[in-house]
């Protein structure tokens, strides 16, 4: 199943329709500010378990996407000098590697310590989260070489992953240009991936 929703005005019936899915423990494609990604509630185990199968990945290849850097906080170990670095460069195509905090399930953790931290500079996934009342668990749609309409073509995607997911949101061609990903677990900025994210304000 496919819905359309665009960004600059989201239909709040088509949100809450997505939203209901992610409630029934279901897995949604839906845009971001870099690729598009598979996304589930945090809340929802088995959905948790779908997700791990669909990306044949490990816990640590996950990150949570969170409505705003309060939410951050309540599940992270956020200090000073990191939350300036969130403040100045989210919402934007990054994720954080964080210390996560004792009320990050254990599910989604994996016997882990750590979790990718990311707000996109979408309005449609950030208002997915505003209405789901908790982060959602979420992982890149993989871009192929020679096959990147399959990452960026919702209906494409549609196609390919409609029986494993319970909908796709069509919010426009997709990037298939990945997030800049930074590890903060030591105080200090670590670069591990440079994308779409600017280094240089880091």
């Amino acid at each position: 199943m496919m819905i359309k929703i665009y960004e600059k005005n989201p239909s709040e019936k088509a949100l809450d329709q997505v939203v209901e899915a992610l409630e029934r423990g279901g897995v949604v494609i839906y845009p971001t500010d870099s690729v598009y990604a598979f996304g589930c509630s945090l809340q929802a185990p088995k959905a948790i378990e779908t997700m791990r199968r669909l990306k044949g990945k490990v816990a640590e290849e996950f990150a949570v996407l969170f409505e705003n850097l309060s939410q951050v906080a309540d599940y992270c170990r956020v200090d000073n000098e990191t939350f300036k670095l969130l403040k100045r460069t989210l919402p934007g195509p990054y994720v954080f590697l964080l210390n996560a905090s004792s009320r990050m399930p254990d599910k989604a953790l994996s016997k882990r310590k750590t979790i990718g931290v990311r707000i996109p500079d979408n309005a449609i996934a950030r208002a997915l989260v505003e209405r789901l009342g908790c982060p959602m668990l979420t992982t890149s749609v993989d871009v192929v070489e020679g096959e990147e309409e399959f990452a960026t073509d919702p209906e494409l995607m549609e196609e390919r992953f409609g029986n494993e997911v319970a909908l796709v949101v069509d919010g426009g061609y997709g990037s298939t240009e990945q997030t800049t990903v930074v590890d903060l677990t030591d105080g200090e900025p670590e670069l591990i991936r440079e994308g779409l994210g600017d280094i240089s304000i880091l």
